[in-house]
């Protein structure tokens, strides 16, 4: 999987904070013309508008490549050769140990949530950290693979032979030193696996990859957005038609809504039709009163959704008419308009 791509969403959203936080910034301060004359963007060079962090997506690449010369090294100073397991050790050893990377449970932390910013703070769910994995791995040229399984998104050496993989080895197995310690808890799906079992799942692509980290961030950002709204789901207006006004919205975090907007966006782009993911979209892009495009977008779902769903949206969307036409007419400063 390149990492490229991951390093790329953080990008595109730390630009659009960026220009937010200038936008505030001049608003509050009420900057004179000549700052938006030197802060032109059509002067700035196209590598310096993609930094995170202070670095380029590159130097973050880079910072993948230290990592798995950190692994080469230590398996000279053990002064043993390249098995697998010895390999795989050596990764643990300088990911969990030296350099103190952490698994933790699901949290509303940015921080925890994109792939530079794990390497700066070394705390993640385990799906970033298996990319971290897999990526160390790809430069030491032992292929690793993976498939979601249940909340976990579970990794181990392509291998032609799985039962392999779960034989013990100095008191673990190959799958568990990859993995941790969802391998042996029982409430976790990765304690029922076999060999067996693992030949029949579906091993992620790159592009199923980048779809889990864009649906991670669009359960992130709407978390985050609807805080302050305890119980608030995406679908909660389709089932309260008479409380569609322009006038009556929960209290969202816009920030955060704007970022779930851009990762269903871009997931549209692999998975574009999907449905159910079309339909979020176009429910977050009315609860940013967005009614035009949310409308659009509602509309397409309904030529995929099944009838069952086709038939909730459908009056739904014949409001959302009257609401983007009602709110073009609506006089400023007016609030007590409201769809009849």
């Amino acid at each position: 999987m390149d990492s490229q791509v991951l390093f790329y969403i953080a990008a595109e959203d730390e630009a659009f904070l960026a220009i937010n936080r200038e936008r505030d910034a001049q608003s509050l301060m009420k900057e004179r013309e000549s700052v938006q004359d030197q802060s032109d963007p059509s002067e700035t060079d196209s590598e310096e508008l993609l930094q995170l962090d202070g670095k380029s997506i590159s130097e973050w690449v880079s910072e993948i490549d230290a990592i798995s010369k950190e692994v080469e090294a230590e398996l000279v100073s053990r002064d043993i050769g390249c098995h697998l397991v010895q390999v795989l050790e050596a990764v643990n050893t300088v990911l969990f140990d030296l350099r103190g990377f952490k698994r933790t449970s699901i949290t509303l932390d940015p921080e925890n949530s994109y792939l530079h910013s794990v390497l700066n703070c070394r705390c993640s769910t385990a799906f970033l950290i298996s990319v971290i994995y897999i990526e160390v791995c790809k430069r030491l040229n032992v292929p690793i693979v993976g498939s979601p399984v249940g909340e976990d998104f579970l990794i181990w050496p392509k291998t032609e032979y799985p039962e392999e993989l779960f034989k013990a080895t100095s008191g673990q197995s190959l799958f568990s030193i990859v993995n941790g310690r969802c391998v042996d808890d029982p409430g976790s799906m990765a304690s029922d696996l076999t060999a067996k079992s693992l030949q029949d799942l579906d091993m992620a692509t790159n592009r199923d990859i980048i779809g889990i980290a864009l649906a991670n961030l669009i359960r992130l950002h709407w978390r985050r957005a609807s805080k302050s709204s305890h119980g608030l789901m995406l679908t909660s207006p389709l089932s309260q038609l008479n409380n569609i006004s322009s006038s009556n919205f929960p209290l969202l975090r816009p920030q955060d809504l704007r970022l779930a907007i851009a990762a269903a966006e871009r997931l549209l782009i692999l998975q574009p039709h999907n449905w159910a993911l079309r339909r979020d979209l176009g429910m977050m892009l009315y609860y940013d009163r967005q009614y035009g495009e949310a409308v659009q977008e509602l509309s397409i779902c309904m030529a995929f959704a099944p009838p069952e769903e086709e038939a909730v949206l459908e009056p739904f969307v014949e409001r959302l008419h009257l609401l983007r036409l009602i709110s073009s007419l609506k006089p400023l400063g007016s609030d007590r308009l409201t769809v009849p």
